[in-house]
């Protein structure tokens, strides 16, 4: 039976058929727009999937459309199982790009001989978002990795040690959002195992995990990202390698240090020593003032770094200060657990 208004030459099976993958690529479309718009702020992106829209729009003919019969569709409301496991932006739109380039190609196959225009369109669409969903998963997983970087406090940057996974796995349990992995010497291979395996251990625990001064450490590890010295590659050479996802910290010393990394691409600034260090025994402190301005001045976080323990902390929480990044206050202590939760409950402020 005929739906009622269909065009008599098209046969409406097929014409339902188009109208329902004209509905579904369309919708799709507008799921990931709305996130790279609202979530992302990636007007580029923006632009194109609402162009695609308009152009499946403007092939969404009344002859498909009066084909439609949702009554008498059989599949009408079913869902499967895999719909209730979208917990998270990444997975919405992974979803919904895999709708849409299945909605294409059904529209490819069907529409070829009958509305070559739709067919092209579809399939140039289709071609064109296995780039877009790249670059918007990419913007995404950069995007839950700055908004994680926002909520640190605490960052623990690691050395050598014959417990290291055991004080790592402490400072994580206690509440450590970001950690470093620092070594200066070693095979490649040794420290490619220690990043793996405290890659894994932040994973578990839902912290960052960044590299020291290694790109392709970082790289090799899938880590959140890197952190890179005064002497190390330029930020903008860096950010080529690395990516526009992951994170790229800065190590400053002065005002005009960090007053330059805030017009580079940098997600994130180590500002020290603030006290005289072992670790760095021939910088200058340069105090808990100088943190203080750069801290307002600032359109980065700023991780003040250098000699920082609990007992000396106070300094900076009155100017202002609460992200820190310790090494020896951790990684030196008999109870890395306690010294993780002092720390932590330091820098909270006091609702």
């Amino acid at each position: 039976m005929k739906a009622m208004g269909c065009d008599p030459s098209l046969d409406p099976r097929v014409a339902r058929l188009i109208d329902a993958n004209l509905d579904r690529a369309r919708e799709g479309l507008r799921v990931v727009e709305d996130w790279c718009r609202f979530g992302l702020d990636r007007k580029d992106l923006v632009v194109t999937l609402k162009d695609w829209r308009q152009r499946l729009g403007r092939l969404h003919h009344d002859r498909y459309k009066q084909a439609r019969s949702t009554s008498t569709d059989t599949a009408a409301g079913l869902e499967h199982p895999a719909q209730l496991d979208r917990h998270s932006p990444r997975r919405v739109v992974a979803a919904n790009c895999g709708r849409v380039q299945e909605a294409l190609r059904v529209l490819e196959e069907y529409a070829r001989g009958m509305d070559p225009a739709l067919a092209g369109e579809a399939g140039a669409i289709r071609y064109g978002l296995y780039d877009l969903e790249v670059t918007c998963l990419e913007a995404t997983a950069g995007s839950n990795r700055r908004r994680r970087l926002e909520d640190c406090r605490l960052c623990l940057i690691t050395s050598p040690s014959d417990r290291l996974s055991a004080t790592v796995s402490a400072a994580l349990r206690s509440g450590v959002e970001m950690v470093q992995y620092r070594a200066k010497s070693g095979s490649d291979l040794e420290r490619l195992q220690e990043a793996r395996t405290l890659a894994e251990l932040c994973h578990q625990h839902g912290a960052l995990f960044i590299v020291n001064d290694r790109i392709d450490l970082a790289l090799a590890v899938d880590a959140d990202g890197v952190h890179l010295g005064q002497d190390d590659l330029p930020t903008d050479v860096a950010r080529r390698l690395i990516g526009a996802e992951r994170l790229l910290g800065r190590s400053t010393h002065s005002l005009d240090q960090v007053r330059k990394a805030n017009v580079e691409a940098c997600d994130y600034l180590g500002l020290g020593p603030v006290n005289t260090t072992t670790v760095k025994p021939d910088r200058d402190a340069i105090g808990s003032e100088l943190v203080a301005k750069a801290v307002q001045e600032s359109e980065r976080p700023i991780f003040a770094i250098g000699g920082i323990t609990s007992a000396n902390i106070d300094q900076l929480l009155e100017v202002g200060c609460r992200r820190v990044a310790v090494i020896g206050a951790i990684m030196g202590s008999d109870n890395p657990d306690a010294a993780c939760a002092e720390l932590l409950h330091r820098l909270t402020p006091l609702a």
